[in-house]
C-alpha cells in the first residue's frame, strides 16, 4: 500500500516538473512581452525579418530553428531552457523586457501623443540611443526617470496619459530597432523650449513640432 502511495506521489511530482518545463517554454501559439522580445533578439542578430509583435507563428518557429542550428541546439523551433539562455533571456530579463516595454510606451503616450507616428517612434528611439550613450543611465527607467530630462515627469503627465494602442506599438518599433532620427539623444519642441543650450546642439531631423539632436 505504501509502495503505492509512493508510485503515485512520484508520478504527480513528474507532472508537476512537466507541467513547468512546458510553462517555461515558448513554442507556435506562445504570446507576449517574453516572445516579443524573443523576436527582437532574433531580428537584431539577422534570424528573422517578421514583424515584433509577440506571436509565436511560422516565421517565428523558422527563425528559431534557425538560430539552434547555428548554435549546436535542437532545431525544434521551441524556445525552452537551452534556447532562451542561448538567446540571453532569463526569467529576470524577460521582467526587465516587459517594464522597458511599459515605459517606453507610457513615456511616447506623455511627450509625443498627436504626433506622426514616426515621431511618436522617434521619441522612443531617443529614449534608447541614451540608454546606449556613455552621458546617459543605461536603463530605460534610468533614462526616464533623470532628474529634470523630461518635461512630462516633472509635471505630471507620466502619471496620469491614457497609454494608446499606437504608443504601445511606437514602443515596439523603437524597441526592435527603428530609429528615425539616426542616432539624435534629445528632442525638443520649439514653440516650448527657451533652454539656450539645446538650441546649440546638432539638429538632425524635424518630425511634426520635435526638432531632434545630437
Amino acid at each position: 500500500m505504501r509502495t503505492k502511495r509512493y508510485v503515485a506521489a512520484l508520478l504527480c511530482a513528474l507532472a508537476l516538473l512537466s507541467t513547468a518545463a512546458l510553462a517555461a517554454a515558448y513554442s507556435r501559439g506562445s504570446t507576449g512581452e517574453t516572445v516579443k522580445e524573443i523576436q527582437r533578439r532574433l531580428s537584431k542578430w539577422g534570424y528573422y525579418s517578421g514583424n515584433v509583435d509577440g506571436v509565436y507563428g511560422s516565421a517565428t518557429v523558422s527563425a528559431v530553428k534557425l538560430f539552434q542550428k547555428k548554435n549546436g541546439l535542437t532545431p525544434d523551433g521551441v524556445c525552452g531552457k537551452a534556447t532562451l539562455a542561448a538567446l540571453g533571456i532569463s526569467e529576470k530579463s524577460s521582467a526587465n523586457a516587459d517594464e522597458s516595454y511599459y515605459l517606453l510606451a507610457r513615456m511616447i503616450a506623455a511627450e509625443a501623443r498627436g504626433e506622426p507616428y514616426v515621431g511618436q517612434v522617434a521619441v522612443g528611439a531617443v529614449i534608447l540611443n541614451r540608454v546606449r550613450h556613455a552621458s546617459f543611465p543605461n536603463t530605460v527607467a534610468g533614462v526616464i526617470y533623470q532628474s529634470g530630462a523630461f518635461t512630462a515627469i516633472s509635471d505630471g503627465q507620466f502619471k496620469s496619459v491614457t497609454v494608446t494602442a499606437e504608443c504601445r506599438r511606437a514602443a515596439s518599433d523603437a524597441l526592435s530597432g527603428w530609429d528615425p532620427t539616426g542616432g539624435a539623444v534629445y528632442y525638443y519642441n520649439p514653440a516650448k523650449t527657451t533652454s539656450a543650450w539645446i538650441y546649440s546642439r546638432p539638429v538632425v531631423l524635424t518630425i511634426g513640432k520635435h526638432v531632434f539632436a545630437k
